[in-house]
């Protein structure tokens, strides 16, 4: 590989309304080109999201020894997904990896998506040089987690999808996708949002809480209003964070 792209990878984000990718450079988590995004389309089936990935890989036209780290809207345990939530219920059982890798006719790493985004946050962002545990939730269609202990990262913790004690799992009470389609304000918002905190901070007793997904932009307009014991703040990279830390991912997994 030409020395200009040794520290460069592919990092591409699914999400239930969105998929974007971008060129990284790893040495400083910046994005190297604008990032592109295709929406996410309704079947989200396993042949067309990995269709879209390889528009976004191609939109970018690197060479193939670039290498392509996914970010996936599920837990991935031994490369395989065991349940989806906003994602066609085709994915399950499925090992994504090599579904995009056939579509790409390249090698790919797939990891959780909000694992993907603290692995981010870890290197790059809020969590940097921290220690104690770290936990990070991604607002978004749903909730995603990402547990750090530290400085390592604890995979497929899934705590959005923790019962609270009104019998809902936390992102069906809470995510932003719920936050958008009630009309809630920011204030009724965050009150939804101080159960999930409170349950969590209960269970582990994390010493910072990071908060992440494109709606941590607004962060200003409602983290303030959450209580935690542990500190509470945005995410340093923002929305950026998947593609950031899949591109990482991949470069280490595949170098």
């Amino acid at each position: 590989m030409k020395k200009k792209y040794r520290k460069v990878a592919i990092g591409v984000d699914v999400g239930g309304s969105g998929i974007k990718g971008a060129p990284v450079d790893l040495k400083t988590g910046q994005f190297l080109d604008e990032r592109y995004r295709v929406p996410t389309p309704e079947d989200a089936e396993p042949k067309e999201i990995a269709k879209i990935i390889r528009k976004i890989v191609d939109h970018f036209d690197l060479p193939e020894e670039v290498p392509v780290g996914v970010s996936f809207p599920a837990p991935i345990v031994r490369g395989q997904v065991p349940f989806m939530a906003n994602l066609s219920k085709e994915w399950e059982g499925q090992f994504p990896a090599r579904i995009i890798s056939r579509q790409l006719k390249r090698p790919v790493t797939v990891m959780n998506d909000a694992d993907a985004a603290g692995y981010a946050e870890v290197y790059y962002g809020a969590a940097n040089g921290q220690k104690g545990t770290i936990i990070m939730l991604t607002l978004g269609t749903g909730i995603g987690s990402a547990l750090v202990s530290d400085g390592v990262l604890v995979p497929n913790s899934e705590l959005g999808h923790l019962l609270l004690d009104n019998g809902m799992e936390a992102e069906h009470f809470a995510a932003s996708s719920v936050f958008e389609r009630e009309g809630l304000s920011f204030e009724e918002w965050a009150q939804r949002l101080q159960k999930v905190f409170s349950h969590i901070d209960m269970l582990f007793s994390p010493d910072l809480f990071i908060v992440g997904g494109g709606v941590s932009k607004k962060h200003k307009k409602f983290l303030p209003l959450i209580d935690t014991n542990a500190p509470i703040v945005p995410a340093d990279l923002l929305n950026s964070a998947g593609i950031v830390g899949s591109a990482l991912y991949a470069k280490q997994m595949l170098a």
